[in-house]
């Protein structure tokens, strides 16, 4: 029966039917692009905490201390008996952060607290995600450049299109140029 429907041109049947079955697929055509994004590799992260905390337990200068770091999702807790030593503990995980390929501009360092008698803690916060204001400042300066890509804001992602992959590469370099307080990575670039 199909194939009598399919056949019959003239008919209502046929007409629905074959707009149904044998309609074309449509093509569309997607023009290259990258997502420009910001996060650390937490993996890495936590490697580089638990190796700082074992050199921090060894270490002769720390002995009888209450020296100590502790990662909770995206937060980093150092702990020290003064001031001086949480520095000491902030550069031991500055130089085992550089080691694992993290990059330190991913950490958002805050104050020091006083926590009963005379120790202290300091909390650092991991970056994750482009916030919006730098979103705006990254769109801003791919629509200042006047290179034929289109930059917009998606979620914690800038999304970069253009024409041309060469335009592309170029809006990559001149991201990695003038936004060089940002760690930014490039993810998903089709062509």
């Amino acid at each position: 029966m199909p194939n009598v429907l399919y056949g019959c041109r003239g008919t209502f049947f046929s007409r629905f039917m074959g707009e149904l079955s044998h309609s074309q697929p449509l093509i569309f055509l997607t023009m290259p692009s990258f997502d420009t994004v910001c996060e650390p590799n937490m993996v890495e992260v936590r490697n580089a905490v638990d190796t700082s905390s074992k050199e921090i337990g060894t270490r002769f200068d720390f002995k009888g201390t209450s020296a100590a770091l502790e990662l909770k999702d995206k937060e980093i807790t150092m702990f020290g008996d003064a001031e001086f030593q949480l520095t000491q503990v902030e550069d031991i995980l500055r130089n085992k952060l550089t080691k694992r390929n993290v990059d330190v501009r991913f950490l958002d360092i805050g104050k020091v607290e006083k926590i009963g008698g005379d120790k202290v803690k300091q909390v650092i916060k991991v970056k994750n995600g482009i916030e919006t204001e730098d979103a705006k400042k990254i769109t801003k300066v791919i629509k200042e450049s006047k290179l034929k890509v289109q930059a917009s804001i998606q979620g914690d992602a800038v999304r970069v299109t253009g024409a041309k992959r060469d335009d592309l590469q170029a809006a990559m370099a001149l991201l990695r140029k003038d936004m060089t307080e940002l760690p930014l990575s490039f993810d998903n670039f089709r062509d």
